[in-house]
């Protein structure tokens, strides 16, 4: 018994180093162990879905920002207020490519981790919502 726990700990401490890991049968030949599981699909899918709603929020917020500029323009205000303001719109656009970059490695992870799920032969509801989230681009 304490020998089996010994191995679950060595292989959770090695699940976070490699996605997969190589063990050797009676016969010392190698068997590749997948260590994606469905927790890190889970997780996956969170932070994807945590990226996309990140993202629409700096959407929003530049086309906020643009209104606010151009009520500004319009107006006649301080030149002053007019440079700042245009600043923060400019800040705010400079994160919607970046944001779109984390987006992509995110959900290019995601597909990853969800073919080595399927190829384990894993079941469960977390695969349905990672190939919903995988569909998105």
């Amino acid at each position: 018994m304490m020998i089996s726990t010994y191995l679950k700990e060595v292989l959770r401490l090695l699940a976070k180093r490699s996605s997969k890991l190589t063990l050797f049968n009676h016969k010392h030949r190698p068997i590749q162990v997948s260590m994606a599981t469905l927790r890190n699909l889970k997780i996956k899918t969170g932070s994807s879905k945590r990226i996309i709603k990140e993202l629409r929020s700096y959407e929003k917020e530049v086309e906020k920002e643009a209104a606010k500029t151009a009520d500004m323009k319009e107006k006649g205000a301080d030149p002053h207020d007019l440079k700042q303001q245009e600043n923060v719109l400019a800040e705010s656009r400079m994160m919607i490519p970046d944001c779109r970059k984390r987006l992509e490695a995110s959900l290019a992870d995601l597909k990853a981790t969800l073919e080595e799920v399927k190829e384990s032969n894993q079941q469960g509801p977390e695969i349905d919502e990672a190939e919903t989230m995988g569909m998105v681009e």
